[in-house]
């Protein structure tokens, strides 16, 4: 991840972007996605910002590709990637998108450095094989990404035994992630960020959106926006956002930047989708032809 904005930088539209995120969340975003080395962009005080920042930019680079349409019915986020849908959709304004993942960033950080804690991708085995290891080692399940992946978290010396011991059929591998996100270990990120969206004005969504916590469609403004203040505290069921995609139709997805993940994903857990990554500025002229292809 680090420096995969450099590339992007060349597009006007994406560093005019990228410029005005930077004055609004008053972070060089230029320096954190070009120069800043693996630790740094670790601090979810700059990963999460970051993130939705790069999302957002690629997301305009490629309805400027598309000539000033989107084309897309529906949207949905993971994780931290619901800010970025929830802007999307026309849920949050950029200001509003922005001020939230900078809150979320600093308060999940405060929560994560009142205990040592880690996450581990828990990747292949059994899925109730692996809950049952999980609690056994006094561990959460996090995320429920598919088919195949679990990803786990808690203690830092628990996150270790794991690692150590792994469940049977199973490969463990730890995340370069600054805390045990998604579980009650954030709870008290909440309080701030509950006052936070109290003041935050909200409009209902203009496009189709999945929620992570349970993969519903959610038809009101306010009522993401709450889920999203929950949702640090609470698995990513992304699972079920998966489900209920495939269950009203979804044939094609675009992930935006930094891409890859959740295509290689959804690939695996959604059978007949078609899936394409925003990895490089190559990409955006593969996605026009990828979503023309579409009719």
């Amino acid at each position: 991840m680090p420096g995969f904005l450099s590339a992007w930088l060349e597009l006007e539209e994406f560093r005019s972007e990228i410029d005005k995120y930077s004055a609004i969340l008053d972070m060089d975003l230029i320096f954190f996605g070009t120069k800043a080395d693996a630790e740094q962009i670790k601090d979810t005080r700059i990963a999460q910002p970051l993130i939705v920042a790069a999302s957002m930019a690629s997301y305009t680079a490629l309805v400027t590709a598309l000539g000033g349409s989107s084309m897309f019915s529906g949207v949905a986020g993971h994780s931290v990637g619901e800010i970025t849908a929830a802007h999307i959709s026309g849920i949050l304004d950029t200001a509003a998108s922005l001020k939230f993942v900078k809150a979320r960033g600093e308060q999940m950080a405060r929560a994560a450095g009142l205990e040592e804690s880690s996450m581990a991708a828990v990747v292949g085995g059994d899925q109730e094989l692996v809950l049952a290891e999980l609690e056994k080692h006094g561990l959460f399940a996090a995320n429920y990404n598919g088919k195949g992946q679990i990803v786990a978290a808690g203690a830092a010396s628990k996150i270790g035994e794991l690692i150590q011991t792994p469940p049977s059929g199973t490969r463990v591998v730890e995340l370069a992630v600054a805390g045990a996100f998604h579980t009650s270990f954030m709870e008290s990120a909440k309080d701030e960020l509950t006052s936070l969206a109290s003041s935050m004005n909200t409009a209902n969504p203009d496009l189709i959106i999945w929620s992570n916590s349970d993969g519903s469609i959610i038809e009101r403004g306010d009522d993401f926006l709450k889920l999203l203040v929950d949702q640090v505290s609470k698995p990513v069921r992304w699972d079920k956002t998966m489900d209920s995609m495939s269950a009203y139709g979804v044939t094609k997805i675009i992930e935006l930047l930094p891409g890859g993940t959740l295509t290689g994903i959804a690939k695996r857990s959604m059978p007949g989708a078609q899936a394409l990554a925003l990895k490089s500025p190559e990409d955006l002229q593969k996605a026009v032809s990828f979503i023309s292809e579409q009719g």
